[in-house]
Formats: structure tokens, C-alpha cells, sequence
């Protein structure tokens, strides 16, 4: 997955070897750095994902197995981390694991609840909202 941890565990391993907030927000910038970006033809007014202060796009890719699979992109470098996270959390799973995923619970383990601004906050819980709606069909 493009050099992205493959779970939710190895993602929670992953920032739990940083002690301070600065080392696990600069893990989350790398991880941002390893999405490719997104075509600029996908970057259009239909893909934008509302709620964001960032300009932030998600393309929803065509699946055999009635897999999620998306891609994403952001102007904004900390929010290509999150986008990373949330690749981590979503991608390849089905409708069913797509709703069981506790992003609340992996958001507070990893760190990133006491340490991004309220309107951040917002922004990704506004990009779960549109993955989950991509699960819904």
C-alpha cells in the first residue's frame, strides 16, 4: 500500500515508538509523503470532501470483490498524513469491516486526538463520514 504500514496494528506499533508529539507528527507528514498524488482531472468540485478547511479530493476506484478502494489527495501536507492514516484504516476492506472500524478509538491510541486543532479534528472525521459513505455504495 504504496510503503504505508499494512494495518491498523502495525500503524498503532508504528507511532507508539515515538515518545513525543513532534516525532509522531513528523511520522504522520512521512506518511503523507508516500500517498501518490492524485491526478489533477480527479481534483474537481464533485470529489471534494466537505468539512475540510483543507482542500482535500477522494476517488472511489471500481472493485471486483465489492472491496473499498479510493484514493486521496490534499493542498495541505499534514492533512496527506491523515488521508495516509485513514488508507491504513480503510482501504481493501468490505462494507462490513468499513463500519466496525473504531477510528475514534485508533485516533486517541496513536495520539493524534489531544494534538490536532478542533477544525482538523473535524476535517477527518469529515473524510470518515465520506469513506463510510463510499462503504454504503
Amino acid at each position: 500500500m504504496h510503503g504505508l504500514p499494512d494495518d491498523s496494528e502495525e500503524l498503532i506499533d508504528n507511532f507508539d515508538l515515538f515518545d513525543g508529539w513532534e516525532d509522531r507528527y513528523a511520522y504522520l507528514i512521512d506518511l503523507g509523503r508516500k500517498l501518490p498524488p492524485l491526478d489533477d482531472a480527479h481534483k474537481t468540485d464533485a470529489n471534494k470532501v466537505r468539512g475540510c478547511m483543507s482542500q482535500v479530493w477522494f476517488v472511489q476506484r471500481e472493485d471486483a470483490e465489492g472491496r473499498l478502494r479510493w484514493d486521496g489527495d490534499s493542498d495541505a501536507t499534514i492533512v496527506r498524513g491523515l488521508i495516509a492514516v485513514l488508507q491504513v484504516l480503510y482501504s481493501g476492506t468490505t462494507p462490513d469491516e468499513a463500519r466496525a472500524v473504531d477510528v475514534q478509538g485508533i485516533f486517541d491510541r496513536i495520539g493524534l486526538g489531544g494534538h490536532l486543532s478542533a477544525n482538523r479534528r473535524n476535517g477527518f472525521f469529515a473524510m470518515v463520514e465520506r469513506l463510510r459513505g463510499f462503504a454504503a455504495g
